[in-house]
Parts: structure tokens; sequence; C-alpha cells
């Protein structure tokens, strides 16, 4: 692809973080206070020579963002309400004021494959037999249908074009897809430099070469289903094939996610990240254990005051015999608190140990 990279690298400027080690290309100005994806430093500048950073190549496509400003804040919501003593710091709006728009890379490739394929294929086809069972003192056979499959070997040879193709063009896509799900490809829209206001564009850490391996498999399973699909089979299995790939054409495409972050007990930034078409929110959710050891000592302190004003109580049941029984209710209720207090701990802990660490 001849492309001018100009246009490309119009009023953007690269930048990497140094604990993260994800490069970025931000808007000439806007140089994000923090790493947009770790959120625990500030970007370090590469500097004028952009041409010569790996893997830069001008992007072709990318997805619009399409969440919109109601549903993000649900989304948000949903994803703070859902934590027990969360942490001083989680909150919708702390959340909300820390979004970063970032694009993220994926490569398209388009080619041509030759092959010569074989390969078992399997047809359904239906067995009819009969089962006898004693019902009501007498036997009644009943038609049982049972589906089957007839495996043939086949073998063909092919002539296709392929077309978008995606292979990662970051280390971390695969886990960044799990945790979000799939991107509507069908949305790409040509790229152009003025759609970039104060988003953030991710740059590959996987070359065109790095990411094949990941398109060979994708061909190899997306062929091995229109052979079975040409043979008019239901089923494939063994396939194999020598393919020759030719006239093989990349293409980058960008995918749109937001990120923040909320600090934890210890300090630490927690990161987060949301779909930018719908929604889906993925990060670690921590329950803070802080807060919860808190308001387990507010409640001993509170049970400490009743179980001494009960004491209190007794004493003076000596000479108004009436208030014992309040006295023995406030002892009860003491140590009933008592008891409670240890709640907000073991539900935070609880909550805690049923999370998964998401790593993006």
């Amino acid at each position: 692809m001849n492309h001018n990279q100009e246009p490309w690298l119009h009023n953007l400027q690269a930048g990497i973080c140094e604990n993260c080690d994800w490069g970025f290309l931000v808007p000439e100005g806007k140089f994000p206070g923090k790493c947009p994806h770790c959120f625990r430093q500030p970007l370090s500048s590469i500097g004028e020579n952009l041409a010569e950073l790996p893997n830069l190549r001008p992007a072709e496509l990318y997805l619009p963002f399409e969440l919109s400003d109601s549903r993000l804040s649900q989304v948000v919501k949903a994803f703070v309400d859902g934590i027990p003593f969360s942490p001083q710091d989680l909150s919708t709006r702390n959340l909300l004021n820390r979004l970063e728009r970032l694009y993220l890379p994926v490569w398209l490739v388009d080619c041509r494959i030759r092959a010569t394929w074989q390969a078992e294929v399997g047809f359904n086809y239906e067995v009819v037999s009969h089962q006898d069972h004693f019902i009501g003192g007498k036997w009644i056979s009943k038609q049982v249908n049972e589906v089957r499959i007839r495996w043939e070997s086949r073998i063909g040879r092919l002539d296709r074009q392929n077309n978008n193709i995606q292979a990662a063009a970051l280390e971390e896509h695969h886990s960044i897809i799990k945790a979000l799900g799939q991107f509507s490809w069908q949305t790409a829209q040509s790229y152009k430099p003025e759609i970039i206001n104060s988003e953030n564009i991710r740059l590959p850490n996987r070359s065109p070469e790095d990411a094949w391996s990941d398109a060979e498999i994708t061909l190899h399973t997306k062929t091995a289903e229109e052979c079975c699909k040409a043979a008019s089979a239901g089923h494939i299995r063994g396939f194999t094939w020598q393919p020759e790939f030719l006239e093989p054409n990349w293409t980058l495409l960008l995918f749109p996610v937001l990120s923040s972050y909320y600090i934890d007990d210890s300090g630490s930034e927690i990161p987060v990240i949301i779909h930018g078409q719908n929604g889906r929110i993925a990060g670690t959710r921590s329950a803070s254990m802080k807060r919860a050891k808190s308001a387990s000592v507010t409640i001993l302190l509170v049970s400490a005051g009743i179980f001494i004003l009960s004491l209190l109580l007794t004493v003076l049941s000596a000479t108004l015999p009436v208030i014992l029984a309040f006295a023995v209710i406030g002892v009860a209720m003491a140590l009933l608190l008592g008891l409670g207090s240890i709640i907000p701990i073991a539900v935070v802990w609880w909550f805690n140990r049923s999370q998964q660490p998401v790593r993006v």
C-alpha cells in the first residue's frame, strides 16, 4: 500500500509509558497527565522522529464511538454500585471525570489463497428403531429416531479471495476482546486526521509479520467451514491443506474504547476499560477492607457503649429493680452487636475473593 504518512501524523505527537510500555500518538498540545492505559505515570515524549517508530503505518479505517452519554453513565454507575464498601476514591463522578478516549489498533489482511485440501466430511442421517416398554401391565412399542453421522473422505482444490481477516496488532488484543467482547466491524469508516480531537491512538506492538500467524489460523478455520459447506455436509474433521497465500494486503483499523481508573486502599491506580460501542465495562472490582474495618470498629464501639451502660443499669437496679430487665436486654444487644462487627470484614473478604482480576 502506498500512503503518504504526513496526513496520518498531522498534529500528532508520540509518547510512551515507561511503566506499562504502551506507546501512543496523541494530539499536539494535549499530552495526557497520566498514561491512558495504566494511569501510573505521565507519558514520556518520544520526540519528532515519528517515522522511525516501529510498526508505524497509516490507519485506513476506524470504528466511531457510538456510546451515548446516558448509557455511559448507567454502566459506570452499575459498576460502582455493585461493590460493597467500595474504596473511598471509587465513585461514578471520579470514573467519568477521568475518562480517556482511546483508539486501539487491529490488523486486517486481504489475500488470495490457492490450496489443495483434504478432510472427512460428515452427513447427518436418521435411523429409526423401536423400543418396547412395559407400561400399565402391557408391552408398548415406541418409535425412536436417532441422528447419526456418515463420514466420507473428500479432496479438493480451491482458489479464492479472502478479505478483512483480523490479526492482532497488540500483544494484549485477545485479553482486551475477552474482557470487552467483539466489536461491530460493519460500521467501519475511512480514517481522516480530523477525527482525532481528544482521542489517543495506541501504537501497534506487533508487526504484520508477527500477526500473520493469527491470520493463518483464522484462514484455516474459515476455509474448512467453506469446504464443509461446499460439500453440502454438516460436519468436517481432519482438515489439512497445502496453501499458497498470494498478494497479502494489510490495513490498520482503529477500534474505540474508553479508559478510567480508581485508587484502591493501597494507593494503586486500578484501570477500568469500556467498550466504545455497546458500553460493556471491564476492570478489577475491589472492595475496601479499610472501610470494612472502620465500620467494624464503629460497631464494636457502639457495642461497648451499650455494654457499659447496661452494667451501670445493673448497679442501679439494686435500688430500682424495674430497670434490671433493661440491663439484661442491653447486655444481650451488646453481645449481638459485638458478634455482628465481623460482618463487614467478612463481606469484603468474600467479595474480593470472588472477583477475578481483569488485565488488559
